[in-house]
C-alpha cells in the first residue's frame, strides 16, 4: 500500500511538473516573441529614418556594427538590393515573402520561419519605406529556445526536491493511516473509532462475526441435540439388550421387547440418514442431476407411500389440482413434499384431513398443502425450519420425528430458489406452499 501510494504521489508530481514546464515554455516563448517584436520594430523605425536621410550607403556603414540583427533592403518588385548577411545579388527575388506581402499592402508585417539562407528559425519584421522598397530585419529564435532551456535545470531541480519531499510525505501519511487499521479489534468493529471511509467494511465484518456466532451456536445446539437425539434410542436399547441378556424377560414377553428395540434403532438409522441429508445439503455435494418433475404426479406418489401412516392415523388425504414440471432433483424435492405431508398427518386430529393441490398460479407452480391438525403458534411459525426445534416436545416425541424434516424442507428449497409460506391457527390447522418459479 506504501509503495502504491509513493507511486501514484511521484506520478501525479512528476505529471504536474511536467505540465507546468511546458506551460512555462509556452508563456516565456510568447513574452520573448512580444519583447523582440518590439525589439525589431523600434529597430526597424531607426534604421528606415536613417535610410531616407542618409541612403542605403548607412546600411553599408553600419555591418561592421549589427551583430545580432540582419538588415535587407527589398525593390518594390522583390529583388533584393541589400542584405547584411550575405550578397544580394545572389538572394532569390523576396516578393513572395509573408512579411514583405504584409508590408507591401498594409505598411508593416512579420513572420516567424525556417530561413533557406540561414539555416535557422528567424523573426522577420517588414516596414514600407517611402519609396515603397521594404526594410526588413530580422533575429534569430536561438534567444527564445536558449530562455526555454535555461528554465529546465531548475525545474529538475525542483522536482527532484518535491520527488523527495512526496517520497517522505507519503511514507508518513500511510504510516498514520495503515496505524488505526492495524489496531482494529477486529471482534467489536463498531466500537473502533476509525476513519469514515472504514464504516461500510467494519458494518459487514460486524454482521458477518454475527453470522458466525449465530451458526457457532447452532452447531453447538445441533450437536447437543444430536447427541442427545442419538443417545436416547441407544440406553433404550441397551438396556432391553442387558436385561433379555439377563434372562430377566419371560418368554411371551421376548416379542413386546424385540419390538422395542426394533423400533429405536428405526428410529436411530431415520435420524441418521436425515443428518447425512442435512450435511450434504450445508455442503452442496449433491451430484444428482436435475430433470423434468411432475409435481402433481410427485405429490400422488407421496400420498400414497404415506396412506398406511395416514390410516393408522384415521386421517384422510386427498390431492388435486393439474399436472405441472419443474426442472429439479426429484430426490429433494420428493424429500421436501414427503417431509410436509408426513408432519401435517403426525400433528393432526384423529379424524382430520390433509389437503394437497398441485398446479400453476399467477405466482408460478404451486404446491399446497393444508391440514385440519393442532395448527403451530404465532410465536414459534419462524423457528419451525431450525434443526431439532420442536413447537411441543411431549407430543414431538410421541410422533417419533428426528426434528430434521423441515430443516430438509428448508435446504432444500434454498437450493432451487423455492419460497415457502406458512399460515397456521392454533386449534385450527397450517398450511404449507412451496413456490417453484
Amino acid at each position: 500500500m506504501r509503495r502504491k501510494i509513493q507511486k501514484s504521489m511521484l506520478l501525479i508530481l512528476s505529471g504536474a511538473l511536467l505540465i507546468s514546464y511546458l506551460l512555462l515554455t509556452v508563456v516565456v516563448y510568447q513574452q520573448t516573441l512580444n519583447i523582440m517584436e518590439g525589439e525589431l520594430a523600434q529597430e526597424a523605425e531607426y534604421i528606415k529614418a536613417a535610410v531616407e536621410i542618409s541612403g542605403k550607403y548607412y546600411l553599408e556603414d553600419m555591418d561592421n556594427v549589427r551583430k545580432d540583427t540582419r538588415v535587407t533592403l527589398i525593390a518594390e518588385n522583390g529583388n533584393v538590393l541589400y542584405d547584411s548577411g550575405d550578397d544580394a545579388q545572389t538572394l532569390e527575388n523576396h516578393a513572395s515573402r509573408r512579411e514583405v506581402e504584409q508590408a507591401a499592402a498594409f505598411g508593416s508585417g512579420k513572420d516567424v520561419r525556417l530561413s533557406d539562407t540561414v539555416g535557422k528559425e528567424m523573426f522577420y519584421y517588414a516596414i514600407k519605406m517611402k519609396d515603397s522598397s521594404i526594410l526588413r530585419v530580422s533575429k534569430t529564435m536561438d534567444t527564445v529556445w536558449r530562455t526555454a532551456l535555461n528554465v529546465l535545470p531548475y525545474m529538475i531541480g525542483i522536482g527532484l526536491i518535491m520527488g523527495i519531499l512526496s517520497w517522505i510525505l507519503a511514507r508518513h501519511q500511510v504510516a498514520r493511516l495503515i496505524r488505526p487499521i492495524n489496531t482494529l479489534d477486529l471482534e467489536k468493529p463498531l466500537e473502533n473509532d476509525v476513519y469514515e471511509e472504514l464504516s461500510p467494511l467494519l458494518e459487514r465484518i460486524d454482521r458477518q462475526n454475527k453470522e458466525k456466532d449465530k451458526i457457532e451456536q447452532m452447531r453447538r445446539e445441533f450437536s447437543a441435540n444430536v447427541s442427545h437425539e442419538l443417545k436416547t434410542p441407544l440406553t433404550s436399547i441397551s438396556g432391553y439388550a442387558e436385561i433379555m441378556m439377563n434372562g430377566l424377560v419371560r418368554p411371551e414377553d421376548m416379542q413386546g421387547f424385540s419390538e422395542r428395540i426394533y423400533h429405536e434403532a428405526s428410529r436411530m438409522i431415520t435420524l441418521v440418514g436425515d443428518i447425512i441429508k442435512l450435511s450434504k445439503l450445508d455442503e452442496g455435494s449433491i451430484e444428482l442431476e436435475k430433470e423434468e418433475v411432475d409435481l402433481y404426479a410427485l405429490a400422488r406418489e407421496v400420498v400414497s407411500r404415506l396412506a398406511p401412516q395416514a390410516e393408522k392415523k384415521k386421517v384422510r388425504i386427498e390431492v388435486s389440482g393439474e399436472h405441472v414440471t419443474f426442472r429439479g432433483i426429484r430426490q429433494i424435492v420428493d424429500e421436501m413434499i414427503y417431509n410436509i405431508c408426513e408432519n401435517a398427518i403426525k400433528y393432526n386430529v384423529e379424524g382430520g384431513t390433509v389437503s394437497i393441490w398441485a398446479g400453476n398460479t399467477l405466482r408460478g407452480r404451486l404446491v399446497s398443502v393444508r391440514d385440519t391438525g393442532i395448527g403451530i403458534p404465532e410465536e414459534h411459525q419462524e423457528r419451525i425450519f431450525e434443526r431439532f426445534y420442536r413447537v411441543d416436545k411431549s407430543h414431538s416425541r410421541d410422533t417419533g420425528g428426528t426434528g430434521l424434516g423441515l430443516s430438509i424442507v428448508k435446504h432444500g428449497a434454498l437450493l432451487h430458489e423455492v419460497d415457502i409460506q406458512v399460515e397456521s391457527k392454533v386449534g385450527v390447522g397450517t398450511k404449507m406452499e412451496l413456490n417453484f418459479h
